[in-house]
């Protein structure tokens, strides 16, 4: 199998100046990317526009059509897929060129960085998505796997697509709802060529903390004792500062 990252990845990024006049002008920088590349496994390719690093849409190309990441963004904005299948064509085409003038030679794989985390904040029995962040990795391949309690799970949860990194690397978000308790644990399972072996990624609930009547007792006993020997404290050096300037002889010379 071929990769090369000069034929994987082609995208180009238009930025654009929002102003707005008047005595308090408002400037602010937006960067649009249309994202594609092709390769020789799967997935053979991919199209997407995202804007300031958050996707708006991908072309599918199994189905043909625009996929919006928001239902609102595709009543208000269109984008034709055959123009995103059109250039996925010319990609797949170029990247046949180069794999003949590289003799087949194949780029070095960069192994992902994982990171699991709650949509919200826990809390134990109310409906929470977990989120499984995959970073850093090259090629744009990956096979997750979600595990509750160690067995797989095999329904319910959902992915975003492969969105380009400035370095030429991708980042793919995976996620989960779940009912948060503190008897299931989670491990989000990511295959890659840059791994030697599968990552497994854990995430469990945290017990809260218990705090007793007695150690509230004594944490507000300790804070009344710190605020009275500071009290204390300040009383002794305003009383000495004071003595010392009644008694320096350049001061009574004033007098």
């Amino acid at each position: 199998m071929f990769q090369t990252k000069a034929g994987i990845l082609r995208a180009f990024s238009l930025a654009f100046l929002v102003s707005v006049q008047g005595a308090d002008a408002i400037k602010a920088d937006h960067v649009s990317i249309y994202a594609i590349f092709a390769q020789t496994n799967r997935p053979t390719g991919e199209f997407m526009f995202e804007l300031d690093e958050d996707e708006q849409f991908y072309v599918d190309r199994d189905k043909k059509e625009t996929i919006w990441r928001l239902p609102e963004f595709g009543r208000a904005f269109s984008f034709d897929a055959q123009g995103g299948l059109t250039n996925m064509a010319i990609i797949k085409s170029n990247l046949d060129i180069l794999i003949q003038r590289s003799n087949h030679t194949q780029a070095r794989s960069e192994p992902p960085e994982v990171t699991v985390f709650t949509k919200e904040p826990v809390e134990l029995g109310q409906p929470n998505i977990l989120i499984c962040y995959v970073d850093k990795f090259f090629p744009p391949m990956l096979n997750v796997t979600w595990l509750r309690n160690g067995q797989p799970v095999t329904e319910g949860f959902s992915e975003g697509v492969f969105q380009p990194n400035t370095d030429y690397t991708y980042r793919k978000f995976y996620y989960l709802p779940f009912l948060p308790s503190s008897e299931d644990f989670y491990d989000c399972k990511v295959e890659h060529w840059g791994l030697e072996k599968p990552t497994l990624t854990h995430w469990e609930a945290q017990e809260p903390v218990q705090v007793t009547e007695m150690t509230e007792n004594v944490v507000c006993a300790l804070g009344l004792v710190v605020g009275l020997v500071g009290i204390i404290v300040g009383t002794v050096f305003i009383i000495g500062a004071l003595r010392s300037s009644t008694h320096n002889p350049r001061n009574q010379g004033l007098l």
